[in-house]
């Protein structure tokens, strides 16, 4: 090395010193971005396969309103759920699903919003704070409008069919926890 880049004690400048400041700044703007993004997420961050799935979790109302039939048929098939609560509850899904679908548009505005933040040449501590305090607004109202489905899918089961999705629920979270877990240990090393 020249005498430019090192100290006479064979410590880095203070300029190569700097640049090292630089980088680490920039990987934890990277790493911020990357967890914002993923929060802010319907889900917490589990995106649309790697979440917990099931009504307990978002996943019974995050697909699209047209394509939720299938699903909602399955869960209710373990519980001898009668027609009139198939169609309750295939209608709260519904109108849940197409409410959340304008938050899914929303959050991914915002996780845009976050990447041009953090990759932006200065990055503005008030800016990051203010999209931080509009992605938790976000997450709460989709949050809020899960919860009111869940307690209106509640409100048509009994108490026996109740505890019955809760067993559902459980194994499910169970089995994908597991193949979670299968899909680290395959993953290579690096």
């Amino acid at each position: 090395m020249s005498n430019a880049t090192m100290m006479n004690d064979g410590t880095p400048s203070t300029a190569k010193r700097g640049l090292r400041w630089v980088a680490a700044g920039l990987v934890l703007a990277i790493s911020a971005t990357v967890a914002l993004s993923a929060w802010a997420m319907p889900g917490g961050g589990h995106g649309r396969h790697g979440g917990m799935g099931g009504m307990g979790s978002h996943g019974m109302f995050m697909g699209s309103p047209e394509h939720m039939g299938r699903g909602i048929e399955r869960m209710l098939d373990g519980l001898n759920a009668t027609e009139a609560q198939r169609a309750q509850i295939k209608q709260i899904a519904e109108q849940a699903a197409a409410d959340l679908k304008g938050q899914r548009d929303t959050a991914r505005a915002l996780r845009q919003q976050s990447m041009q933040l953090f990759t932006a040449p200065n990055v503005d501590a008030a800016a990051a704070e203010s999209l931080r305090q509009q992605m938790l607004t976000h997450h709460d109202a989709s949050s809020r409008r899960m919860l009111q489905a869940m307690l209106d899918v509640s409100r048509v089961l009994t108490p026996e069919q109740r505890a019955k999705l809760g067993e559902q629920m459980a194994q499910r979270q169970q089995r994908m926890q597991e193949r979670f877990e299968r899909m680290q240990r395959e993953q290579p090393k690096r």
